[in-house]
C-alpha cells in the first residue's frame, strides 16, 4: 500500500485508489497528472480559458468513469493476487514444467476416461487434454516473453482454454460431471443471452442457430475462454493502473 495511506486505514486506501485512477484518466490527454507530489514541476494545469474548460470537463467525465471502474478494480486486486501466485509458480516451473504439470493433470483424467468411458469418450478427453496442454504452453510463453498486450490478448484466453476444455469434454461422457457442469452452463448461457448479448439481435440469432446440447457445450466454453480471458486480463491491468506493482 502507498505510504501516504498507511495510517488512515480502509478509507485512506480507497481515497488513494480513487485519486490514482482519476489521475490516470486525466493523463490520457493531459501531461504530468500522476505522482505530481514527487515532481519538481508539479501537476500540469492549463493556462488558457479553452484549455481550462476542456480540462475541467474531462475531469468531471473522469469522476463518473472512476465511479464505474473502481468496483471492477476491487475485483482486479483479487484477480491480480491469484494470478501473481499462479505466475510465480509457472515461472519457477518454466515452460517444460508447465507442460509436464498439464500432462500429469489431464493425463490422469484421460486415464480415468480409459476405464470409465467409451472409446470415443477416451479419445475425446485425450484430445482435449492435448489441446489444453498446448494452450498452457502458449499461455506461459505469451505471458512471460511478451508485454502487457500479449498477456491480455493471448495468455489469459489460452489459460482459460487450458482450464475449461477437458472438464467440459469429460462431462459429455460422465453423468456425474454433466449433472454439475451442464445445468450451470445452461443458466449462464441464458443470462448471457438475456443481458450482455441482448443487442443487435445477437441473442435471437444464437437461439435460432444453436441448441445448447452435446458438443455445443464444448463450443460454448471454448468460445467463452476468449472474452473471459480478456475480461480477467483487463481487470488485472486496471488493478495495476490503480496500484502499480510495489505499491
Amino acid at each position: 500500500m502507498h505510504g501516504g495511506t498507511s495510517g488512515t486505514g480502509i478509507a485512506g486506501a480507497v481515497q488513494y485508489d480513487l485519486k490514482q485512477l482519476h489521475e490516470s484518466w486525466m493523463a490520457l490527454f493531459f501531461p504530468r497528472q500522476r505522482a505530481s507530489q514527487t515532481g519538481v514541476l508539479g501537476k500540469w494545469e492549463p493556462s488558457t480559458t479553452t484549455g481550462t474548460v476542456a480540462y475541467r470537463t474531462w475531469s468531471v467525465v473522469g469522476t463518473a468513469v472512476v465511479a464505474l471502474l473502481y468496483p471492477l478494480a476491487l475485483f482486479g486486486f483479487a484477480a491480480r493476487y491469484y494470478t501473481r501466485r499462479i505466475d510465480g509458480t509457472a515461472t519457477r516451473l518454466g515452460v517444460v514444467g508447465v507442460v509436464v504439470l498439464s500432462l500429469i493433470a489431464w493425463g490422469a483424467l484421460t486415464a480415468l476416461a480409459h476405464f470409465r468411458f467409451s472409446t470415443n469418450g477416451f479419445l475425446a478427453v485425450g484430445a482435449a487434454g492435448g489441446v489444453a496442454t498446448v494452450s498452457a504452453a502458449i499461455a506461459y510463453v505469451t505471458g512471460t516473453r511478451g508485454g502487457r498486450a500479449s498477456t491480455v490478448l493471448l495468455a489469459y484466453p489460452f489459460a482459460m482454454t487450458a482450464v475449461f476444455l477437458p472438464p467440459v469434454v469429460a462431462a459429455l461422457y460422465s453423468p456425474t460431471l454433466s449433472d454439475v457442469i451442464f445445468p450451470n452452463s445452461y443458466s449462464l448461457a441464458v443470462w448471457l443471452l438475456d443481458n450482455p448479448l441482448d443487442l443487435w439481435g445477437i441473442n435471437t440469432f444464437l437461439r435460432e442457430q444453436f441448441t445448447l446440447e452435446g458438443a455445443n457445450y464444448v463450443a460454448m466454453w471454448f468460445g467463452l475462454s476468449v472474452p473471459v480471458g480478456w475480461f480477467l486480463g483487463l481487470l488485472v491491468t486496471l488493478a495495476d493502473v490503480v496500484r502499480p506493482k510495489g505499491e
